[in-house]
């Protein structure tokens, strides 16, 4: 597979309709970055496209002046080969506005903002949390399906109908769901009623919508 995958990626080069150099160490500009900017290859792999070392890849595109992305750059090019997995919203109306405030307050109220690889909040209420699902689909256009959840109950609750009761209150599939983490019960408390179905977090792994809703904060001139 690997072996047809690299000959169709070879054809490719006939698209971008350049001739090669007679000199074999010579690689044009234009195909560097036809690769690298805008199909977002790896050096690597546009080393096995040319046929030539990752040496000679990156000599080339320091040539050029072509900026090599970073090792976490690469790994986000690496995990989202197609972009971006949001969009941010053009706010023009009062409703997302308030949706857009309401979002990034419940952010900063109640999620995990020291972890650096992806947005995560929690909470037993399941209003808030679909509320900030919400705020995630329809101004940054996330997809509900991708996103996952974990859930921390005590044990003498019952996992089933702690995972039924959220997946039908958040209308999303048993499969989102990692497994849930059971803590023993330290006796009679008020934390039943507070907590009758555990306490959820929501998981958007991608740590460029986790950076931009922090910047979003520190404009605000609020503490992070």
């Amino acid at each position: 597979m690997e072996r047809v995958e690299r000959e169709k990626q070879k054809e490719s080069l006939k698209d971008i309709k350049v001739k090669k150099e007679p000199n074999k160490n010579f690689i044009f500009k234009n195909v560097l970055e036809d690769f690298y900017l805008v199909q977002k290859k790896s050096v690597k792999d546009i080393a096995d496209i040319l046929g030539y070392s990752c040496h000679k890849i990156n000599y080339w595109m320091l040539k050029y002046n072509i900026s090599i992305r970073s090792q976490s750059e690469a790994s986000y090019v690496k995990h989202n080969p197609k972009g971006d997995p949001f969009k941010q919203k053009h706010i023009n109306n009062l409703k997302d506005s308030f949706l857009f405030g309401l979002g990034l307050g419940l952010f900063w109220g109640e999620g995990n903002k020291a972890n650096k690889y992806a947005v995560r909040l929690g909470n037993s209420d399941p209003a808030v949390i679909e509320r900030f699902i919400e705020f995630l689909e329809k101004i940054y256009g996330v997809k509900r399906r991708v996103l996952r959840f974990g859930v921390q109950i005590f044990n003498d609750l019952q996992p089933q109908e702690v995972l039924s009761f959220w997946a039908k209150s958040l209308d999303v599939s048993k499969d989102q769901f990692q497994k849930l983490v059971i803590t023993k019960s330290r006796g009679k408390g008020t934390y039943k009623k507070k907590s009758r179905y555990g306490v959820l977090t929501v998981y958007f792994h991608n740590k460029k919508l986790r950076d931009v809703l922090i910047a979003e904060l520190t404009r605000l001139g609020l503490k992070v």
